[in-house]
């Protein structure tokens, strides 16, 4: 069985009853935008054009066929999570989201779901996340920035959130964002060739020094992107805390308790992370369906230097481990 942990599904009804019922969210707006549409939150520019890829199941399941994909681990669009909401609107949001997600994957055999949770309150993001284990999510999937453009996830606003999800032993795929407060990225198209990889390599190394990882054991992280730089700069960080002792939480200690996806299109780069990190925490990714994705995700396994062992693995044992898939592999 394969498994691909790393996707985005933004379900149709969704946006037919925001269309219809803009008014439920006061602080929600919705724009045409062709045949499409953009959503603003909370006074900001709009986010980009919701893709029609985002929306469309059979185009999904028909991709997944082709890449003899069996299961595929999905979660939101982060551009639409409203971390930029206030905190009476964000926890209804982040419901009326995970209702529309959950109801969408069911239609569809081989999907599992992540549920959002509203990032700007720590206890409205555990009771959230909460209530989401139990109406059958597999786990969440967060932005790194829970201010929407800023903010730590080591805030200590957050601890209750960490808390519930180290008891509930719940997944957490962890996802940069797609603004990254970085001028020079504006050119070049750089947001995603290296933007998104500051982003989670900055908010994963407060994570690691902050010794979240140590302070909430029952949780599992996934990091996509292959973890950004972290994997290749985990010597630097370990000197970090040599050179500061006791001041820090132990970065390889932590580093040694997360998991990858393989979204790197680089197969030495993938047996560079098995190395570091080993092929017990790697996980298949596609990013599907956004182009910047990969949209042959077996491939990079296949051309590694991995042995059979590994590949069993990274293409599904883990994954049908980590997010709970029932009868997979």
């Amino acid at each position: 069985m394969i498994v691909d942990t790393h996707a985005h599904y933004v379900p149709a009804s969704l946006l037919d009853r925001l269309r219809g019922k803009e008014r439920l969210f006061p602080s929600v707006a919705v724009t045409a935008e062709g045949s499409g549409v953009r959503l603003a939150f909370a006074g900001q520019p709009p986010t980009r054009p919701v893709s029609p890829k985002l929306i469309d199941l059979a185009s999904r399941t028909a991709w997944m066929a082709k890449q003899k994909i069996d299961r595929q681990v999905t979660g939101g669009w982060l551009d639409i999570f409203g971390y930029e909401l206030p905190v009476e609107e964000v926890a209804d949001w982040s419901r009326f989201m995970n209702e529309q997600m959950l109801a969408g994957v069911r239609s569809v055999a081989g999907l599992a779901a992540l549920a959002t949770v509203p990032l700007q309150s720590g206890k409205l993001a555990a009771a959230v996340l909460d209530e989401a284990l139990t109406a059958g999510f597999h786990g969440a999937m967060i932005g790194t920035q829970p201010k929407g453009m800023g903010g730590g996830l080591d805030d200590r606003d957050l601890d209750p959130f960490w808390e519930l999800a180290s008891a509930r032993k719940a997944t957490i795929f962890i996802h940069p964002m797609f603004a990254c407060g970085d001028d020079r990225l504006g050119d070049y198209d750089l947001v995603n060739a290296v933007g998104r990889l500051t982003d989670s390599t900055v908010a994963l190394a407060r994570l690691l020094y902050s010794g979240h990882l140590q302070r909430y054991p029952g949780m599992t992280l996934v990091i996509s992107h292959g973890g950004a730089a972290l994997p290749y700069a985990l010597g630097r960080l370990k000197r970090n805390n040599t050179i500061h002792p006791g001041k820090y939480a132990d970065a390889e200690d932590g580093f040694r308790r997360l998991y990858f996806d393989t979204v790197l299109f680089e197969p030495r780069a993938l047996r560079f992370l098995c190395d570091v990190a080993g092929a017990d925490k790697v996980v298949l990714g596609s990013d599907h369906p956004f182009p910047i994705g990969d949209d042959e995700p077996t491939k990079v396994v296949e051309e590694a230097s991995l042995n059979e062992q590994e590949r069993k693995a990274i293409l599904g044992e883990t994954a049908a481990r980590i997010f709970f898939l029932d009868g997979c592999c």
